[in-house]
């Protein structure tokens, strides 16, 4: 058996560094400079080339590289092949810090006095009143968030695809309460899995139904955001303001819109970002546990993509 690690678009020295310390006595490969691939039975994978699959025909087990596992095309990998996760109770925290900053920020005006400051205007203003926060996607993450929110005073939501039952939390489910769940929000943050379904849900006709002061922040996958319904739902004042931690191009581009459009925020997709030590763990975990046929930790349904 041998481990091929294929994570397309960063440096990945210091991991293979770290895994061959951690597993002495197995074979790590690494594409695209890794020769034949039929021994293959484990694969660690982030924006993995689609002509990888069709090479691998003992392959067992795939292991995304972060929380998500979209870039892991499901419907060509055979049935009989598991799929993992990263999974790090930290990111939870960090997502919660992250998005409570942004809403008590545009609550209390913040941006507002970072231009007329620019402007040398002394203009006092109240804090924003609305508390009505919405959660899409009620999975570990998101459901630390929601918590966090309710815990600091604001009214929260929660929707998901399959109905969920969590305290202090108003939970909507499916695509029929999808518009109730929207339905005047002063903030909306998006924490789904992007699969089929979930692909551009962020777009003008959800738009329409939040308040038209709304704050959204979007720190899921830039997929799902329409960018062209942002700004023309912003421009028409249909949506207050947006907060975009991802994007459909990462890098974003010199040359888009967001950079300087006055009510978006851009940030590097930095909402929580993992540890390498905490990441390699876990591979090794998994690793080791397909070599002894073992089951694996942080497992997802692959019928439903995540």
């Amino acid at each position: 058996m041998s481990v091929l690690v294929c994570i397309t678009g960063r440096n990945n020295e210091k991991l293979m560094a770290q895994l061959r310390e951690m597993l002495p006595d197995v074979e790590l490969k690494l594409w695209p400079h890794c020769g034949d691939l039929d021994d293959v039975e484990f694969v660690l994978a982030w924006n993995a080339p689609l002509e990888l699959w069709q090479q691998l025909p003992n392959l067992k087990v795939v292991q995304s590289f972060g929380a998500g596992v979209d870039g892991i095309p499901m419907d060509l990998l055979p049935e009989s092949v598991e799929v993992a996760r990263i999974v790090d109770p930290k990111l939870s925290d960090d997502m919660a810090e992250y998005i409570l900053s942004h809403v008590l920020a545009h609550k209390l005006r913040h941006q507002n006095y970072l231009v007329e400051q620019a402007k040398q205007n002394w203009k006092p203003r109240r804090a924003r009143k609305g508390i009505a926060a919405g959660v899409l996607g009620l999975g570990e993450l998101g459901r630390v968030v929601a918590q966090r929110l309710s815990d600091n005073g604001f009214a929260v939501r929660g929707w998901s695809r399959s109905a969920k039952v969590l305290n202090n939390i108003e939970c909507y489910s499916g695509e029929a309460q999808l518009a109730s769940f929207a339905s005047e929000l002063d903030y909306l943050v998006c924490l789904l899995p992007l699969t089929e379904a979930t692909h551009g849900i962020l777009n003008r006709q959800l738009f329409q139904h939040v308040s038209n002061d709304c704050l959204l922040i979007n720190v899921a996958r830039g997929q799902h955001l329409n960018e062209k319904e942002l700004i023309e739902a912003i421009d028409m004042e249909e949506l207050g303001s947006a907060v975009l931690d991802v994007f459909a191009q990462e890098p974003l581009p010199k040359t888009h819109p967001f950079w300087e459009h006055p009510k978006v925020t851009v940030t590097p997709h930095i909402a929580a970002v993992t540890s390498l030590d905490t990441v390699v763990a876990q591979i090794v975990d998994n690793i080791q546990a397909c070599i002894s046929d073992m089951p694996i930790k942080n497992g997802i349904d692959v019928s439903k993509g995540y």
